[in-house]
Parts: C-alpha cells; structure tokens; sequence
C-alpha cells in the first residue's frame, strides 16, 4: 500500500509539473524509472526489477537488426535516452562495440539513474548533435540504431536525405539501419519516400506489435530481405532473447518489405496516426 502511495504522489507531481522548457523529467515510482519531456509520451522506461530488460515494444523491434546482420562488431546509436538500447546491448552482445550519441547534456547526466555502465573499452557515450556525428566523424557501423525524439517530435536533421545518405556511407557493406518512428508523425510517408531513394529497394517498414510506432529497416547492400526461412532460423538462434519476440519481428519484416509510402494511410479522427493499408 505504501509503494502504491508513493508511485500515486510520484504521478500527480509529474502532471503537475509545467514541462515546457524542453528539459527531461524523470518519474520515480514504486516499480519504474521512466523519461519525459512532455505530459504525452514516455521517451523511456526501466524496470527497477530488471533494469536491463526492454520494456517498451519499439525498442524490442528495433533490435530486430539482429535478423539482418546476426554478427554485429561496432552498433552506433543516436539518441541514448534511458538508454535502454545501450544496456540490453551491452549485456547480451559482449562482443561489441557500443557509440551512444546523445544531443543534450541533462539527458546524459541521468545515466545513473538510468543505471547505464561507465564508459569503457566496449562503450562509449559521446555528447554530440547525431546528424552531425554520423556526417563528419570517420567510422563504420554494423548496425545504427536511430531514436532521434526531442522535445516536439522528431529531429529534423536525423530525417533527411543528407542523413540518410551518411548512413548508408557509415554502414559497413552488411550492415543495417533501424529508425524508430511514432504512428503519428506527420511526415511519416515522407521520411520513407526519403529513404526509399537513399535505399532502393534495401528497406522494410515493420509496425511494432505492442506499441504506437513503426520501425523502419534499411540496409547496406541492394539485395532483397533474406527467405522467411533464413529470418526465421536466425530469429530462434538467440536462446537469451525470448523477451524480444524475434520470430514475430522476422514475419513483420518480410510484410513491410519495400513498403510503398503510397500504402500509408492517415487516420485523422481520434488519435490522428498511420496505418498500413492493401
């Protein structure tokens, strides 16, 4: 009863606190940590009981790279957020190496909170605007994770055609784009039709089972999506990876690929968003 009074004080304080000056807020309750900068959206969540563990869907999607490119080295992040994405990777994925890019100094400054790991020889938090990052700075990536939301929606500059053209340049020749969207962003169909000429054909437009967002895929080389079969039997390799629901993700994928920006459909009544439609 007393947690459920603390988490019940914790919630009214969080709607009662003015977030319009664009800084994180942070809601403490009996069971969750999670990460604001509006009344409207959370940007992320962790368990206090298991902190690595993804508990929002987009984020379970996104690691759906994995179908792609199974062996990754070098996973360059934009936006670190809770980093939710950067602890599950770094406790599963001992092999790699982990760049987490992060635009706002307060947002980094909770990475205790947040219960992310110090920098070491296998990650690395950088303070830096990620377009800027991924434009300018000389690496290669296997895999770039991209959850580019700030205060107002998506960063501008994270959904261009410049950005994704230095994507495609930082991806190594297997390597693999995973960009979050949410299903009411304006210019959704826009920002596919922008990866479709950066891209070609090399993409995929996989709506997240649990959650209001999409997760667009695209990928280095101009071939089509690996057989349903290959998908599916790399889905199963992952023994520690039940929670991600991996095989789930590998039917979406082959559903959403090459997606039409034309087959988006905008639903206005209600909760304005996107729908995939025939």
């Amino acid at each position: 009863m007393d947690g459920d009074r603390t988490s019940s004080d914790a919630f009214l304080e969080f709607l009662s606190t003015p977030l319009n000056d664009k800084r994180p807020f942070v809601l403490e309750t009996q069971h969750a940590v999670s990460l604001h900068f509006d009344h409207f959206a959370t940007q992320s969540c962790m368990s206090l009981r298991a902190p690595d563990r993804l508990t929002l869907g987009y984020t379970r999607t996104m690691m759906g790279f994995l179908l792609l490119q199974p062996a990754p080295r070098h996973i360059c992040m934009i936006g670190l957020g809770g980093g939710s994405l950067a602890k599950y990777c770094y406790r599963h994925l001992p092999e790699v190496k982990i760049t987490a890019v992060e635009v706002d100094p307060e947002v980094i400054a909770l990475r205790d909170v947040f219960r992310i790991p110090a920098d070491d020889a296998r990650l690395r938090v950088v303070l830096a605007d990620g377009a800027d990052y991924i434009r300018h700075e000389g690496f290669a990536a296997d895999a770039i994770l991209v959850d580019a939301y700030v205060p107002g929606g998506i960063a501008h500059q994270c959904a261009d055609i410049a950005f994704f053209s230095a994507c495609r340049e930082r991806l190594s020749e297997t390597g693999v784009l995973a960009m979050n969207f949410t299903d009411d962003e304006p210019a959704l169909d826009l920002y596919v039709e922008r990866l479709k000429s950066v891209f070609g054909c090399s993409y995929a437009v996989v709506r997240c089972a649990d959650d209001s967002n999409f997760v667009a895929f695209a990928w280095k080389g101009r071939s089509r999506l690996p057989s349903s079969q290959v998908l599916l039997d790399r889905a199963f390799s992952y023994a520690w990876a039940d929670d991600l629901k991996l095989p789930s993700i590998a039917r979406r994928l082959k559903s959403g690929a090459s997606l039409d920006p034309k087959r988006l459909i905008w639903r206005a009544n209600g909760h304005a968003h996107w729908e995939c439609g025939a």
